[in-house]
């Protein structure tokens, strides 16, 4: 009985994985189907202009790159720094319980909501206005939370041994940290880092309110704060407007398609880079 009963669950969980694998593979498929066709060299590197009647996405590239790097310079040090407070050096109690209760609030509200405070207290309250940099800060509220919690988590399953093997052969808590507890936690790190990459790179609804949807590539302007980037569209708000402001479903499909194969690179970089930190480890 039990035998028969192990092997209808064993055959379910097949089926669902293979659903999921087909479902994921069906929409990658009928999305380069429908959108490589519109990839072209002038494509990518030509800019939307309809004096000239030509359609690209060179800058909204460029200015997903640069939200991604700006968000990720700023969360990434952030959130593994408060992973690290939390974990290795504030005490249980209250205090701790409450910041993590608001990590995980964090992480659930609505990225529209993100976008509206961006554009009242960036945007409006520090005068930075509809720039990249806005989009940027409010995207680093956005993924502060899941880089905190994933390091967190990457940090617990280093076991207790390493740190007392550490601290009893005379390292220091700082060093300690350093040089055994973040390399052993890596890969779990680099795991929350390419969640929140993928967060920025979907993420439209926020930037709408604060980078706004300028088709130009970035340029650098004077501002309160010196210089700081200029408004720009990124790819998933030309992809939004596209399909329905526009109604240009081949040119939405083709960015889909380039948002697939960038989404790729990055996770197999880094990947790549985490399998740099276990060999190293090794």
């Amino acid at each position: 009985m039990n035998r028969a009963r192990d092997l209808v669950m064993y055959i379910l969980i097949g089926i669902c994985a293979a659903f999921s694998v087909l479902l994921l593979a069906g929409i990658i498929l009928y999305v380069f189907y429908r959108g490589l066709p519109t990839v072209s060299w002038q494509f990518l590197t030509g800019v939307t202009s309809s004096l000239k009647g030509t359609v690209g996405i060179a800058g909204n590239i460029l200015n997903t790159l640069i939200v991604i790097i700006l968000s990720m310079l700023i969360a990434a040090p952030i959130g593994i720094g408060a992973a690290i407070y939390l974990n290795e050096y504030a005490r249980r109690g209250r205090l701790v319980t409450i910041i993590e209760f608001a990590t995980e609030t964090l992480s659930g509200i609505p990225s529209i909501i993100f976008g509206l405070f961006g554009m009242m207290f960036f945007n409006q309250t520090l005068g930075l206005g509809y720039s990249l940099l806005t989009g940027a800060l409010t995207l680093t509220l956005m993924v502060l939370p899941l880089i905190t919690r994933n390091t967190q988590e990457a940090l617990k399953t280093v076991p207790d041994s390493y740190r007392n093997g550490a601290i009893g052969l005379g390292s220091g808590k700082w060093h300690m940290i350093r040089t055994i507890l973040l390399p052993s936690a890596m890969p779990g790190i680099i795991t929350g880092i390419i969640l929140a990459i993928g967060r920025i790179v979907g993420e439209s609804a926020a930037l709408i309110f604060t980078a706004g949807s300028a088709k130009a590539r970035p340029k650098s302007r004077g501002g309160r704060f010196q210089k700081n980037l200029q408004y720009g569209g990124t790819m998933t708000i030309k992809l939004y407007l596209s399909a329905t402001s526009e109604g240009d479903f081949e040119t939405a499909f083709g960015i889909a398609a380039v948002l697939l194969i960038l989404v790729f690179l990055i996770n197999l970089g880094t990947k790549r880079l985490a399998a740099r930190f276990r060999a190293a480890r090794r």
